[in-house]
């Protein structure tokens, strides 16, 4: 593995700059990283750079992610510096962070871009996927209370401009709500680009720990942040809760 914040070889290198950087945070996700990532080969393909940054998994995760990635970068744990990363390395003016468990659906690459030319950031809508009965109405939920704040979270694969990205400072580096932070940031400079097109999202935290429960906890500890406890505390919340 290579040390802290460098990158292992690149897969294709002397590539010409991408048109999209799809920078992908990772930990403990040997079940699915490669399934994951075999989906996104096509788009590799035409040009696409996939980023890796694993924080610290003790898992086969960085064997099995490391062919099938551009670059693939080691961090300490956690989602936003982990994403910061990826995004400093990354080539593209353009930028998509898609959690480890999410797959984008057919077409991504050129709806990003269309919705690129007229908005600075967007996301799509989501579909969880499960086995609980609630989670249709988790993701209708989602997607709605999405399109009336402005606010987006980081399973809905929020993509933005580099320039956007870097202008508001890019993700807090804080344990929890990195993604409705930087939403917050970029709704002052525009609207998002709401996206029908869903992807698709594991529920795998919906099921294990049951769906109204994590309903209910996901929007007291959003209700806490908007009324100003620190994202360190409402981590730790969130930790005891499950």
């Amino acid at each position: 593995m290579p040390p802290e914040g460098q990158s292992l070889p690149l897969v294709n290198p002397g590539a010409k700059s991408p048109m999209l950087s799809i920078v992908i945070p990772m930990l403990n996700e040997a079940a699915g990283i490669e399934m994951a990532l075999a989906a996104l080969q096509p788009l590799r393909e035409t040009g696409t750079e996939i980023i890796v940054v694993d924080g610290g998994s003790t898992d086969d995760s960085v064997a099995l992610a490391t062919p099938l990635a551009d670059t693939l970068l080691t961090s300490a744990p956690g989602r936003a510096q982990q994403m910061n990363l990826g995004a400093a390395r990354a080539r593209s003016a353009a930028l998509l962070f898609l959690h480890a468990d999410t797959r984008l659906p057919e077409g991504a690459s050129k709806l990003i871009s269309q919705s690129l030319n007229t908005n600075c950031w967007g996301r799509f809508d989501i579909h969880l996927e499960g086995t609980s009965r609630w989670l249709p109405l988790v993701s209708i939920l989602m997607n709605l209370r999405s399109r009336l704040s402005g606010i987006a979270t980081g399973d809905q694969g929020m993509f933005l401009r580099r320039a956007s990205f870097e202008a508001v400072g890019g993700f807090p580096e804080q344990p929890l709500m990195e993604d409705i932070e930087l939403s917050k940031r970029l709704k002052a400079v525009s609207r998002p680009a709401y996206l029908r097109t869903k992807v698709i999202s594991s529920g795998r935290r919906w099921d294990q720990f049951g769906a109204w429960k994590t309903i209910c906890l996901m929007w007291r500890l959003r209700y806490r942040y908007w009324r100003g406890v620190s994202a360190t505390q409402l981590a730790k919340e969130y930790r005891n809760a499950r």
